[in-house]
C-alpha cells in the first residue's frame, strides 16, 4: 500500500532534474518499477556534479570514490509512462567525511503538482590509499556546491 504524502512544504532552494519516463521503466500494469526510484537518485546526483562540481568528476577518474552507504524512498503515488516528475536534490547535512542528500519527486498531472515520492541517500567520500579505501574530506567544490542547496532548518 502506498503511504499518504505529508503535507510539508520543502525548504531551501532544490537542484531539480526532470527524468523522462518512458514505457521501459513501466510494468504490464503501467506504473514506474519502485527501482526506478532509487535508479533516478543516482542519475540526478550525478546531473548534478556533470553541472555543478566537474572537478569532483575528474578526481573520481583518479583517487577519489563516492561511496553510497545507505539509500531509501517512500512512495505516495503511483508514476505513469510519461508523467511530468521533477526531482528536487537538497543537502540535508553533511559531517566529515559524509554527505547526507534528500530528494522529493513532484509530479505534475493535469497542471496540479504534488509530492509523489521523497527519498535520501548517505554517501561517503573516501580515497584509494594503498589500494584500501579511506574516509577523504569531501572536495571543497563540491561542498561549495551542495552549499548551494542546503535544506533549510
Amino acid at each position: 500500500m502506498i503511504a499518504a504524502a505529508p503535507s510539508r512544504t520543502p525548504a531551501g532552494r532544490a537542484y531539480a532534474w526532470r527524468p523522462f519516463i518512458a514505457f521501459e521503466d513501466t510494468n504490464l500494469v503501467g506504473n514506474v518499477y519502485f527501482a526506478r526510484f532509487v535508479s533516478w537518485q543516482g542519475r540526478c546526483r550525478e546531473a548534478f556534479l556533470a553541472e555543478h562540481a566537474v572537478e569532483v568528476i575528474e578526481r573520481l577518474a583518479l583517487d577519489l570514490r563516492l561511496v553510497t552507504l545507505s539509500v531509501s524512498c517512500e512512495f505516495y503515488e503511483e508514476l505513469r509512462v510519461f508523467d511530468a516528475v521533477t526531482i528536487e536534490m537538497r543537502l540535508a547535512g553533511k559531517n566529515a567525511h559524509r554527505i547526507a542528500l534528500s530528494f522529493d519527486y513532484q509530479l505534475d498531472r493535469a497542471g496540479i503538482t504534488r509530492l509523489a515520492a521523497s527519498g535520501a541517500q548517505e554517501v561517503a567520500c573516501m580515497s584509494v590509499v594503498d589500494g584500501r579505501l579511506a574516509p577523504t574530506e569531501i572536495p571543497p567544490g563540491l561542498a561549495a556546491a551542495l552549499g548551494a542547496y542546503a535544506a533549510e532548518g
